[in-house]
């Protein structure tokens, strides 16, 4: 379905040429016209001033629409276009696009909103029409003032900087390594793999977790194109988009190569502490090597464990221990940036289901390294020294939290988002207890449960079946933890079963297991750096979650993995590749385009007064000594406006919102319809 109105060729209100303006006004399939009367509109807005051609179309953004609009561009020598839609962030580009292919400047574009600005919010369909009149009024006469403008081009560095060395990280290094960049990866550890070299096996193939980080770190070690810095800090990051210069700290490691007797000089260590790896449940010595077959296969020194007695020194002959060594600066650089540092484990507080009250309550991560052939019991079920027959999964241990029912962490907050993976990890994880110990009573205590994986709810039908027992705890009487009164076990859990419509229950048991929420780390140093965007949850945003999920707001900035929230294996792992992929096809083109919304100095206008230098939230202004006047370095400008707003000399402009167009564009708003028809 369209219409047309035409045609008022008024004259150019002040615009550098004469306008000749297309309009075209989308009924969205019904989610504008069932509220807006897009026909009256059409007909009002093809009185205004410039305005040679308006109709509507049923779909603007298909490719009927788009081929109507560059129709219409070529048959009448439109040089403005409009279209009243929805939301920019969706169909904005696509309208640039159809622009361009008519032969027109992009530039010369305007997107209107009348669906989520006005059919959506507004129910009274006269109230409803009136505003998009006015919307599309304003939008036509600030298209009467708009010039055409040029993309940015900024050459790129074909080299990428990776941060953080764990799965995802690991993940979008090998794939750029693969597509020919250049990568640096660097990890603020002494060792790669991260979070997953400590786990044991994963779901759903039931793998090893460190054969399959061991062959990942393989693949990215071994390749020519990959240099990695472990013991690595974020020190300072300067540059843009195609030119990152970042400074990192190498803190010592104390031993190199050179030391030809590790084992040895790990044994006559004299100084133990508890065991980091192990999560706490054995100790090490102070120079040490996590696991068998880690990266680098050199060990570390902890230096707040370490007295530098000095005996490793003797037992190495002198060779390759580095009791005196300093942290050394170095300077990376790079065309990209991607983040990939991860997440944390909530960290349960003492006393909360009785963690660190009583030594049988224990994480979910920390059974896991007890079911480990290579973990501190070697794989033996031991809790506090003594074999488990019942064990209980709490759930929910730092997710779902509710104000006045939790306590919130230390920084006040509290964590209400589902962590996702808990759910299946546990039932996974009383899986393989069953097959372990087929005799084992197993309790697994929920609020709900959310196996949202592929084929993961035949975790939970599998031990159902097996004899697992479910008890679904009310949230708002959350359950009880405490020393058996009958002697019977270590524990009791006190809770009510929603399922037997709040039966209270005392369930004795021998260990029991919190499965932790996963929670942001701090990243307020990249934040700084970087400007990144932080969510409620205090992980880090991309700009859209469906079109561009895995990139920054800040160009040649990704995310990659549980940076961005909670994910499993498979998942991080997905998203570390979209990263790695979005990465390569930006370094690949060898020039990176950016919108020309930037800021422009009238030097003739500019006093030097230096007000906007301090304004300026991405450092992209500086003062020209020689001609005393502000300056602008359009790579690093991300077009916010600020230092147009505050100039007291009126001397920088915002390309894309100059002064005329956006004075002329709230006006219109202001102005009644039949003013502004006959306003010229």
């Amino acid at each position: 379905m369209e219409s047309e109105r035409s045609v008022n060729q008024g004259g150019n209100g002040g615009a550098a040429e004469s306008p000749r303006i297309g309009v075209f006004i989308c009924h969205c399939g019904g989610n504008i016209s069932d509220i807006v009367d897009v026909e009256r509109v059409a007909e009002e807005t093809a009185r205004l001033p410039g305005v040679v051609c308006s109709m509507t179309h049923m779909f603007c953004c298909s490719d009927p629409g788009q081929g109507l609009i560059e129709e219409k561009i070529r048959e009448q020598k439109l040089n403005r276009v409009i279209v009243a839609a929805c939301s920019p962030s969706l169909h904005e580009t696509t309208f640039r696009r159809a622009v361009a292919r008519a032969g027109l400047n992009e530039y010369l574009f305007e997107h209107c909103n009348i669906r989520e600005q006005v059919s959506w919010v507004i129910a009274d369909k006269e109230l409803a029409t009136q505003k998009a009149g006015r919307l599309v009024r304003a939008a036509a006469t600030r298209a009467r003032y708009l010039r055409p403008l040029q993309r940015r081009r900024i050459p790129i560095r074909p080299s990428a900087l990776i941060i953080g060395g764990g799965v995802a990280g690991l993940t979008t290094a090998r794939d750029l390594a693969q597509r020919g960049i250049e990568v640096t990866l660097i990890e603020s550890s002494p060792f790669l793999g991260g979070r997953l070299a400590s786990l044991h096996r994963i779901y759903p193939t039931g793998k090893r977790a460190r054969e399959v980080i061991g062959a990942l770190i393989e693949e990215v070690t071994s390749s020519p194109k990959v240099t990695v810095y472990t013991n690595a800090q974020l020190e300072n990051s300067t540059g843009f988009v195609g030119d990152f210069r970042t400074t990192i700290r190498i803190l010592p490691r104390g031993v190199t190569s050179e030391c030809t007797n590790p084992k040895e000089v790990i044994e006559a260590c004299p100084e133990e502490t508890l065991d980091t790896f192990n999560l706490g449940l054995s100790k090490r010595k102070a120079i040490y090597m996590p696991y068998e077959g880690c990266y680098p296969p050199v060990p570390a020194i902890d230096w707040k464990a370490c007295t530098k007695c000095g005996v490793c020194f003797e037992v190495a002959g002198g060779k390759g221990i580095q009791l005196d060594e300093q942290p050394r600066l170095v300077e990376i650089q790079s065309g990209v940036i991607v983040i990939a540092v991860g997440l944390n484990t909530y960290p349960v507080r003492h006393g909360e289901y009785g963690y660190g009250v009583f030594p049988e309550v224990i994480t979910l991560h920390q059974l896991n390294r007890l079911l480990d052939p290579e973990g501190p019991t070697r794989g033996r079920l031991l809790v506090n020294g003594h074999e488990v027959r019942r064990i209980g999964f709490m759930h929910c241990v730092g997710s779902l939290q509710r104000k006045g029912i939790h306590k919130p962490m230390r920084d006040g907050r509290i964590n209400e988002y589902c962590s996702r993976v808990c759910c299946t990890t546990s039932v996974h994880t009383a899986a393989e207890l069953k097959e372990r110990y087929p005799e084992m009573q197993i309790y697994d205590f929920h609020e709900d449960i959310r196996t949202y994986g592929r084929k993961h709810e035949d975790y939970y039908d599998e031990v159902s079946q097996k004899g697992v027992v479910f008890i679904r705890f009310d949230p708002l009487r959350p359950p009880r933890v405490d020393a058996d009164p009958k002697g019977q076990a270590p524990l009791v859990v006190r809770t009510y079963d929603r399922l037997t419509f709040g039966e209270e229950l005392e369930v004795p048991l021998d260990a029991l297991v919190l499965a932790q929420g996963l929670v942001a780390r701090d990243m307020s140093k990249l934040v700084d750096l970087y400007r990144c965007s932080v969510g409620a949850d205090r992980f880090l945003m991309e700009v859209h979650p469906k079109l561009r999920p895995v990139e920054m707001a800040a160009s040649g900035l990704f995310l990659s993995g549980t940076v961005q929230g909670p994910m499993d294996i498979g998942e991080s792992t997905a998203a570390a590749a979209a990263a790695a992929a979005k990465a390569a096809s930006m370094i690949k083109t060898g020039i990176i385009e950016l919108d020309p919304f930037v800021a422009q100095v009238q030097e003739e206008l500019c006093s030097g007064c230096k007000v906007c230098l301090t304004v300026c939230p991405f450092q992209a202004i500086s003062r020209n000594e020689e001609r005393g006047v502000a300056q602008i370095n359009q790579a690093l400008c991300m077009g916010c406006g600020a230092c147009a707003a505050t100039c007291p000399s009126n001397a920088i402009q915002q390309a894309g919102f100059e002064d005329a167009q956006v004075k002329a564009e709230v006006l219109a708003l202001l102005q009644e319809p039949a003013l502004a028809a006959a306003a010229d």
